[in-house]
């Protein structure tokens, strides 16, 4: 099948904007469009439209998109979205922007997908390889298109793709080099019909398998193992559950300690100490785990791994100390978008809580948090459009405080519930947009007011 010359985008955010300015910058006619009429899907149409494509904002052109040989679509726009469904579009062949900006990159590519930890373990391994002087960035749902990339005349030697489902979903020929599975539960039910239909979209991260491949795997879940199944290639496992059996690749933590074996007939290199990392919680012991094993298949030394290892601080918005003032420390964690982010949020801390719960409902009843939150949770502050599902849902078995105003009152609500050696955690279990742009915009917003409180309390204390 020969390659596609004309090439439709549905939706001019950036990795849209970025899949169509690469298409005109590799000769290819462009039609582009986004249902959207703002500053950002307009700026992009003038963009695209001074590099010799077509482009609009606030509908489509059906006939437009009919008359192209494959269709980019944004990982915003939901299989459901009306366009998507007219049986001339229907019939045009689809990819999503991380397959076609990947056909142009001459990189070596490590994919990273999983429902927890995709964003810290991608940003890890790109440290550790940066660290170690490998040209490196990280890319994929982390925020830079991989067509942005592919668009450039010099391209890093190694691109670290953070790999969502919506993305995988319309891949064809996407194989990296490194494919790193964090871990699976149940997410996207608003919309995905059921957990099995959102992970066979991450199962697509196998679909072009072969002997030469390398898979990084979660022993720990047998739903990862499963989902890899009998795909060719190697695999190394990575535990937190002590050592791996003699002969197999992989990490594990044993003692508070991190170690390491490539080649099954080698001794266990030994990484750090669980204590120096900067990051909070055994879910990040075992991401440190997988993107220490992804930076050494690469080729980084291990003593550059463990520098790397030692010196990466914690991302905002990902179990992010703020603030510890008057004995309280506050923790954002508003990228836990989905319970099994909550879970695992509340299972590393070792203080009392204050969780700060709500937001668009995702479709997960919030009893699936009980068996962590109790003896961990002191109260549970529920708002946003969640917050009467949450209340129900936890009222007869934990401490419930609802609110039904704006987010400053949440966090009045927390600071009046929390003592002193509690931790005022936002972690959410849902999406954002009922209040917020997004999850950034959520955490940013939570840290500023945490800042603002623990200022005003130190006022108090001076007697100001």
């Amino acid at each position: 099948m020969s390659e596609p010359r004309r090439i439709a985008v549905l939706g001019l955010a950036r990795s849209g904007r970025a899949a169509a300015l690469l298409a005109l910058a590799r000769g290819l006619e462009v039609y582009a469009s986004d249902a959207a009429d703002t500053p950002t899907t307009r700026d992009a149409v003038d963009a695209i439209r001074a590099a010799g494509g077509r482009a609009q904002t606030g509908a489509h052109d059906i006939a437009a998109i009919a008359e192209c040989e494959l269709l980019v679509v944004s990982p915003g726009i939901p299989p459901t979205a009306p366009v998507l469904a007219d049986e001339r579009v229907a019939r045009v062949p689809q990819v999503s922007e991380l397959e076609f900006g990947s056909r142009w990159l001459r990189s070596r590519v490590v994919a990273v997908t999983g429902t927890n930890g995709k964003t810290t373990v991608t940003s890890l391994v790109a440290h550790l390889l940066g660290h170690a002087g490998v040209n490196t960035v990280a890319a994929g749902n982390i925020g830079l298109p991989l067509s942005e990339i592919a668009r450039a005349d010099e391209q890093p030697e190694v691109v670290v793709a953070e790999a969502s489902s919506f993305q995988l979903a319309g891949i064809d020929r996407f194989d990296p080099e490194i494919g790193v599975l964090t871990n699976l539960a149940g997410d996207h039910l608003d919309r995905y019909p059921s957990v099995e239909a959102y992970y066979a979209d991450k199962q697509k991260l196998f679909r072009n398998a072969h002997p030469d491949s390398r898979w990084i795997l979660n022993a720990d879940d047998p739903r990862a193992l499963e989902l890899a199944g009998d795909s060719r290639g190697l695999r190394w496992l990575f535990s937190l559950a002590g050592p791996l059996p003699d002969g197999q690749r992989g990490a594990w933590r044993a003692d508070d300690e991190l170690f390491a074996r490539l080649d099954p007939t080698s001794d266990p290199v030994r990484l750090v100490r669980t204590r120096e990392l900067g990051l909070i919680g055994p879910h990040n012991h075992a991401n440190a785990l997988a993107a220490s094993l992804a930076a050494l298949l690469i080729g980084v030394a291990p003593v550059f791994v463990r520098e790397g290892l030692r010196t990466f601080a914690p991302l905002e918005h990902r179990m992010q100390p703020v603030i510890d003032a008057g004995g309280v420390l506050w923790v954002n964690d508003s990228k836990a978008t989905n319970l099994d982010s909550t879970r695992v949020a509340l299972r590393g801390l070792d203080r009392s809580v204050v969780l700060l719960l709500g937001g668009r409902h995702k479709g997960e009843p919030y009893t699936g948090l009980l068996d962590d939150a109790r003896g961990r949770v002191r109260v549970v502050v529920a708002y946003g459009e969640a917050a009467p599902i949450i209340e129900a849902d936890l009222g007869p078995h934990l401490p419930v405080v609802r609110v039904d105003g704006a987010f400053e009152s949440v966090l009045d609500a927390a600071t009046q519930a929390a003592q002193p050696g509690d931790v005022v955690l936002l972690s959410p279990a849902c999406s954002s947009y009922d209040m917020f742009t997004d999850f950034e915009d959520r955490g940013r917003r939570f840290s500023e007011l945490a800042r603002r409180i623990a200022a005003r309390g130190l006022e108090v204390a001076n007697g100001a």
